[in-house]
């Protein structure tokens, strides 16, 4: 195959022009700027996980390290075929050095696999790491379909992670241990109800029973068939990854249906404020993972800035809530400064991988590291761990829900707010 760094390096061996190719070689004129492509789902069911992006993006180009940068923005549409489109059009028509992407394994996969097939640097976040194997590679339990990436880099948690936060959470209430998974026909959805490396093998070890109704369409408009699998199986847990007008769709017709479980913890749809608050008052002590929060004990490499005080600046600049996203936005344009700033060429996409890949970043999501820790070997050169906890949404009066985290078995050093609570 031919790569955009094939032809260009083609071209400056021969002196010969990218013409024919419809491609132009690249404005290497001293002091230009580094070129960032970011693609992220502005719009579509998922666009609630980029509505921080722009003050992100921002506050980044406004900081000091941010001035040698250029960030071109594409949207996916919360689409996987786009997401590629776009990532194509970053990396041919405006020739970036390297490529962020963010939000979901519908978004993450199709870019990091454009980019690997361009042979461009990307870092990609919010979205477990075997969401973002499988899809790529296939089956982790075949030893034969490892092949480590070599410009594709992602940090975030793991199912192994979401597992044990959840499991603690549920520990904590008087339960039948009986589970029902709302598992969508997505890349996060097959993962999470995969029975080599999702839920099922980790719920049975712990002596909890799984009600899986097989999968369903995003966008599906009854759920129904789940509510009844559900009730069959005198399920007293909810868990799943469904996005967030699936959910509000679910849980609106299981409470219409007299379906109330003592625990629901989802993962992804109720991430933001505003998919709880659509529920009104039944969205009370609904749970889910909590990657990143106000309470965090973390700081920016950029500017030293605190998780706290970076929330509340959010907040202040547009009158929202905090959502977790803001965090691992902001780590993902740390590392762009952070890698950037440690090569020669940034217009070298081996020495750029090479950078990426010694990262040694405390970053405001916490340590990133692509040094193995706590994950299997065909992952452990291009995946790096963050912490995760477990939260419940309470309801505050007008000021609407807050997300309080219950459990921080895995990292005491986030601290708790509460207990968990049983729905009512």
């Amino acid at each position: 195959m031919i790569t955009r760094r094939k032809l260009l390096q083609s071209s400056a061996a021969t002196g010969l022009t990218l013409a024919a190719s419809g491609l132009a070689a690249p404005a290497l004129a001293q002091g230009a700027k580094i070129r960032l492509g970011y693609v992220s789902p502005q719009s579509g069911p998922l666009a609630a996980f980029s509505e921080a992006d722009q003050f992100i993006i921002d506050g980044f180009l406004g900081s000091e390290a941010g001035t040698n940068f250029e960030v071109i923005v594409k949207d996916s549409q919360s689409n996987p075929n786009r997401a590629a489109e776009v990532a194509k059009e970053l990396i041919l028509d405006d020739e970036i050095d390297m490529m962020l992407v963010s939000s979901t394994p519908e978004t993450t996969n199709p870019v990091a696999t454009t980019c690997e097939a361009e042979e461009i640097p990307v870092i990609s976040t919010v979205a477990p790491w075997q969401p973002y194997f499988i899809g790529q590679q296939g089956n982790p339990g075949d030893p034969g379909s490892w092949r480590p990436f070599d410009f594709s880099f992602h940090f975030f948690w793991g199912l192994e992670d979401v597992i044990s936060t959840f499991t603690a959470m549920w520990n904590q209430l008087d339960t039948n241990k009986q589970v029902g998974g709302l598992f969508p026909n997505d890349g996060d959805g097959n993962a999470w109800g995969d029975p080599n490396v999702g839920f099922p093998q980790p719920l049975a070890a712990q002596g909890y029973g799984l009600t899986d109704p097989g999968r369903y369409q995003n966008l599906t408009d009854d759920f129904s068939a789940q509510i009844n699998a559900f009730k069959a199986g005198n399920c007293e847990i909810i868990t799943g990854v469904p996005i967030p007008p699936d959910f509000t769709t679910f849980w609106t017709q299981a409470k219409q249906q007299g379906f109330t479980p003592k625990a629901a913890s989802i993962g992804k749809a109720i991430l933001f404020p505003q998919a709880v608050e659509a529920l009104g008052d039944q969205g009370h002590n609904l749970s889910s993972e909590v990657w990143w929060s106000p309470s965090h004990p973390f700081a920016s490499s950029l500017n030293g800035q605190s998780a706290g005080d970076l929330a509340a600046g959010y907040t202040a600049a547009t009158g929202k809530q905090w959502t977790q996203p803001i965090g691992f936005v902001h780590a993902l344009f740390e590392m762009a400064a952070d890698v950037m700033g440690r090569v020669e060429d940034s217009r070298d996409p081996d020495e750029v991988a090479a950078a990426i890949a010694a990262s040694q970043l405390n970053s405001i999501v916490g340590r990133i590291a692509f040094d193995a820790a706590g994950l299997p070997p065909f992952a452990a050169t291009n995946v790096a761990k963050t912490p995760l906890v477990g939260g419940q949404w309470r309801l505050n009066g007008e000021a609407g829900y807050d997300l309080v985290i219950v459990d921080n078995s895995d990292h005491p050093d986030i601290p708790t707010g509460g207990t968990m609570e049983a729905i009512v």
